[in-house]
Order: C-alpha cells, then sequence, then structure tokens
C-alpha cells in the first residue's frame, strides 16, 4: 500500500476518503435529521469529504450555503462546494463532528482521481432544491427516484457520494438521491467506512 497524506487529529489519523459526519444544535440541523430519519443532535444533517489539493494539502471538501469561515482554496466565504482546514472547520462548527474512517487507503490512482474530482467541482453552487429532493417527507422521496443525476449544482451528500463513485469505492447509479444520514448508513452497512468516531 503506497504512503498516504495524513492528518493526526488526537489519537486519531485522518485520510483521503474519509467521510465527516455533522450533527448541528440548531433548528436547521434538527429538521434535516428528523427529515431524513435521523435523531436530533446524533443524526447527520450535513457530510462531506477528505482530499487532497493539487499543491498537496490534506482538507475538508464539503458542499454548504452556511460555512461562515473562507474556502482554504479560493479564499472567499461563498455557497456552494469548498473546501477548508479541519482545525477551521471544528472550531467554526456548532454542533457535533464525526470521523468515519475509509476502509482501506485509497490507492495512488483512486488519491488522484478524487483530487481531480474535488478540484473540478470545486465552486459548483450549492442545490438547495436537490437536498431537499432527499429528504423522506412528502413526495421528495419519489420525486427524487425519477430524478436523473444532475451534478450541474450540488449539495453535501451528493457531493461525498459522487466523490467516492469517481473514486470507484462506492459504485451508485445516482449521486444525487443521498441524504446525509441514508448515505453514512450504507456506507457503514457495507463496510467501507468504520463506526463513526467522534472529533467534536
Amino acid at each position: 500500500m503506497p504512503p498516504q497524506k495524513k492528518l493526526i487529529v488526537g489519537e486519531k489519523v485522518v485520510k483521503a476518503g474519509d467521510v465527516l459526519g455533522f450533527s448541528g444544535r440548531g433548528f436547521a440541523s434538527a429538521a434535516i435529521n428528523l427529515a431524513t430519519y435521523g435523531i436530533p443532535g446524533f443524526g447527520c444533517s450535513h457530510v462531506a469529504i477528505f482530499g487532497v489539493t493539487d499543491d498537496k494539502r490534506l482538507l475538508v471538501f464539503e458542499s454548504t450555503s452556511l460555512s461562515s469561515i473562507p474556502c482554504a482554496i479560493r479564499g472567499s466565504v461563498f455557497s456552494g462546494t469548498q473546501a477548508h482546514e479541519l482545525d477551521a472547520m471544528l472550531q467554526d462548527y456548532d454542533g457535533k463532528v464525526y470521523h468515519y474512517p475509509l476502509y482501506r487507503p485509497l490507492y495512488i490512482a483512486e488519491n488522484e482521481r478524487l483530487t481531480q474530482f474535488l478540484m473540478e467541482t470545486l465552486g459548483t453552487s450549492y442545490d438547495m432544491t436537490g437536498a431537499f429532493r432527499t429528504a423522506g417527507v412528502g413526495l421528495s422521496w419519489v420525486e427524487s427516484l425519477l430524478r436523473p443525476q444532475d451534478l450541474t449544482q450540488i449539495f453535501c451528500s451528493e457531493l461525498v457520494a459522487a466523490a467516492l463513485t469517481y473514486v470507484g469505492i462506492f459504485p451508485t447509479t445516482n449521486v444525487s438521491r443521498w441524504n446525509p444520514n441514508r448515505l453514512v448508513r450504507t456506507l457503514h452497512k457495507h463496510g467501507l467506512v468504520g463506526r463513526a468516531e467522534r472529533l467534536k
């Protein structure tokens, strides 16, 4: 297995391909959890993925409309796909943060594909409508089944599912159907990530 870029967080090692799950304290996070069959304060209302940048930094990539910290690559605050230093993200986030380690380090070619995908989608606008469609309330879930995959706009779990699919770790026919809770449950069920370890 080739050496990988890693970060040490306390006693935990994080690497490219690892997933982060977020459970905020606010109303929006609670509403997302309830809509996606999660427990407010414990389930995932947001997800992100670790990736290596073109200049070899290991950052957290996410798609969000709520971040108040500048993107570590573009240097500005915006809505959509962006990247952050882990420490800055942990300090900024009001809630719990969980680490879901990928079951193995990525091979060199996989890591290169992940970097390519994340850098190419950086700055893509946030897909609020798509995020709503993945919820389990009303007809939104049925609508998501009929909606084709679309990455012209991207929401958080869509970004993570697409990244892992592009690498070849998580084959799925439609990355636009996944919400945060369903995605981390499925990844764990199939042994693609380990059990959640709390970082904050």
